[in-house]
């Protein structure tokens, strides 16, 4: 595969559609789309011809694979049994062949539970620990981004009201100002969900010393 510099790789993974995004005008020269499984039919319907389609394929018919195969130019099927999710993957083949800049997965959330869990804690693989900054989930009514340690600036999403401070892990004095509900140096002893928080401008910042932080802004 080719090097492509400060590029970004958008994922379309098979959850359901109504969960989805307007991303039918997301396609430009500088993002990268890969399909996984029936994902890769739906970039399709949507005019948008991915540079890899990959998965089982067993959500769909033989005659959707022959057409993913006459359609786009890098087709691997892998077998049902295997030790990793298609997701899974595509988010390695993302960053080992493309080495792109952020990764955004569409299509993760809804539908069954276990596959939102393992999207979720995909960046817990030690495959993607140098990456974990780098990934993005996006629905129509979420974007979610994960933070280790450190200091951070935040900016509103026009269209978001709320935000959201997920604890993935217990979290070392963790700093939240600009925001409705503050809170200073505070230690989480375990995964918890500190919801329904708000920007209090257009911007927040956030600091922590230890732990996995994800970030959520949703809106109803």
């Amino acid at each position: 595969m080719p090097y492509v510099k400060m590029t970004n790789i958008a994922i379309m993974v098979g959850g359901p559609e109504k969960c989805l995004p307007d991303i039918k005008n997301r396609s430009n020269e500088s993002l990268i789309w890969i399909g996984v499984d029936r994902g890769a039919l739906r970039l399709l319907d949507y005019g948008i011809k991915p540079v890899l389609a990959l998965g089982d394929f067993d959500s769909i018919t033989p005659a959707e694979l022959n057409k993913l195969k006459n359609e786009v130019e890098d087709v691997r099927q892998f077998p049902a049994e295997k030790d990793a999710t298609d997701t899974e993957l595509a988010v390695r083949v993302a960053f080992h062949e493309y080495f792109p800049e952020e990764v955004t997965i569409f299509g993760a959330t809804g539908g069954r539970l276990d596959h939102f869990l393992n999207n979720l804690w995909l960046v817990f693989l030690p495959t993607f620990q140098p990456y974990i900054s780098k990934i993005r989930i996006v629905d129509n009514k979420n974007s979610l981004s994960y933070f280790i340690p450190g200091t951070y600036t935040i900016e509103k999403e026009r269209d978001k009201k709320y935000l959201a401070f997920i604890c993935l892990t217990s979290v070392e004095k963790l700093t939240l100002t600009g925001v409705k509900y503050e809170l200073t140096e505070t230690d989480i002893a375990f995964p918890c969900s500190l919801a329904s928080n708000e920007f209090a401008n257009e911007k927040a910042q956030f600091s922590f010393e230890s732990g996995l932080v994800a970030v959520i802004q949703s809106k109803d």
